[in-house]
């Protein structure tokens, strides 16, 4: 281990979508960063962002509300849910912290495309619908061609675990008529099973377009447009759906494939690569231990992979999600934070954190367990007062939302990472701007 200690403004503990969102906004606003955690789970989204796409009945004999306009919708959401995460927010934060989280992505080679205040329409890996918020432009055709219904060709390839067209237009048929099925073999491939990142990979060498566009072209007939597994491109996917309509004449679109998934990895190398760029020095896969904390400053081990790096920081932004990111752990009898121990929200007891029906609309409780913050996004102690005036919480971590049934992920995450970057500017009263290394002692 390096006796060194970097030493900067922020240091940020999680690398999902929420730690990724507050690295790029202090960057963005001259705060010199350190990020530190798991990018895993952004390999396990779908590639779409979610504001809010339905609120929860609070009794056992209500409906899940799909939420048409989600900025309008935060009012009812918090009618039913006032301690919602978004109780801290406003429509214009979430909308702000959106459109530089989307711009960050456009100039990374990964554009979105979103209705200004309407949820829209897509499709899951296995067909069903959902409203969500921004597509990824390559998965955006979808939208229109769902309301104009013209004839459609879906592909699928031999050895391709987590995607079957059959099923995907067996649960859009209804809606759908003019959709087909065809299954084919993937372009240079020996045989065997299809890995989704290498498959997209392949196909950014033309020659391997052409040999797809060669297989599809007789299949198509009368069809308009064609929808694929998300698999074109890592890098470039927008050149490489546009050479696919270029060679075929119709227009091309991706469905998502079940996770880990290549939008997802689309995303987390756009934020690996891009994040660096701009200044923040990035420790992917990395694990964080607490050393100090005062209110002068705190300091971390980062530690893995055989590396340790001590950090010094003025202050913390802790967005290391819930229990895929390892922010939260259970045991028989509790919930934990995994870093500061921090209280976390939570049923009284293990009995309570499930309902007896597995398909109760309302979802589980436990599955809003995390932790208090107060109004600036600073956890919250045993007292109910701030642990540390320089420690925010931001993302999945937050108490008292159900990310997954709300459809409020990706909304959640951007606007309390923009509401604790701010708070944290806002208590720091300067920034330094410059990661600098000192000797320990």
């Amino acid at each position: 281990m390096s006796r060194d200690i970097r030493e900067c403004d922020l240091m940020v503990i999680g690398a999902g979508l929420a730690g990724s969102a507050a690295a790029l906004f202090a960057a963005k606003r001259g705060l010199s960063v350190v990020q530190a955690g798991g990018t895993g789970a952004i390999a396990y989204t779908s590639g779409y962002f979610d504001v809010l796409g339905a609120v929860p009945p609070r009794g056992p004999e209500g409906g899940i509300h799909l939420v048409e306009k989600p900025f309008q919708g935060l009012a009812e959401l918090l009618a039913s849910y006032p301690r919602h995460p978004y109780r801290l927010t406003s429509p214009g934060l979430i909308k702000a912290a959106l459109a530089e989280w989307v711009d960050f992505l456009a100039n990374r080679g990964l554009p979105y495309v979103a209705e200004a205040e309407t949820n829209v329409v897509a499709p899951s890996p296995a067909g069903t619908l959902k409203h969500t918020y921004a597509l990824p432009e390559t998965m955006w055709p979808f939208v229109r061609l769902l309301k104009e219904k013209p004839a459609c060709l879906l592909v699928d390839f031999y050895g391709l675990n987590g995607f079957s067209a059959r099923q995907v237009a067996a649960n859009l048929l209804p809606l759908w008529p003019g959709l087909r099925v065809e299954r084919i073999h993937f372009p240079a491939h020996a045989g065997g099973e299809v890995f989704p990142e290498n498959a997209a990979r392949s196909l950014e060498l033309p020659k391997h377009r052409e040999t797809l566009a060669e297989a599809v072209r007789p299949l198509l007939g009368d069809a308009a447009c064609l929808g694929l597994p998300a698999l074109l491109g890592m890098n470039g996917c927008g050149a490489v759906r546009a050479d696919l309509e270029e060679r075929l004449g119709v227009t091309v679109f991706e469905i998502p494939t079940m996770p880990p998934s290549v939008p997802g990895i689309r995303l987390r190398e756009a934020v690996e690569n891009g994040l660096p760029e701009l200044g923040v020095e990035l420790y992917s896969q990395q694990m964080v231990r607490l050393e100090r904390m005062e209110s002068s400053g705190l300091e971390f081990t980062i530690h893995g992979q055989s590396m340790e790096r001590r950090v010094r920081c003025r202050g913390v932004i802790l967005a290391s999600g819930r229990f895929l990111g390892g922010g939260l752990a259970s045991t028989q009898t509790e919930v934990r934070e995994t870093i500061f121990d921090l209280p976390v929200a939570q049923p009284e007891d293990r009995s309570g954190w499930h309902r007896l029906d597995y398909f109760d609309p309302r979802g589980h409780p436990v599955h809003q367990s995390g932790i208090e913050v107060d109004e600036r996004f600073r956890p919250l102690g045993a007292g109910g007062k701030p642990v540390c005036p320089t420690l925010f919480a931001a993302g999945s971590i937050l108490a008292h939302q159900d990310w997954m049934r709300m459809k409020c992920g990706a909304g959640v995450a951007l606007a309390t990472a923009l509401g604790a970057v701010e708070s944290l500017i806002a208590e720091l009263g300067t920034v330094s701007g410059d990661l600098a290394t000192v000797p320990a002692g």
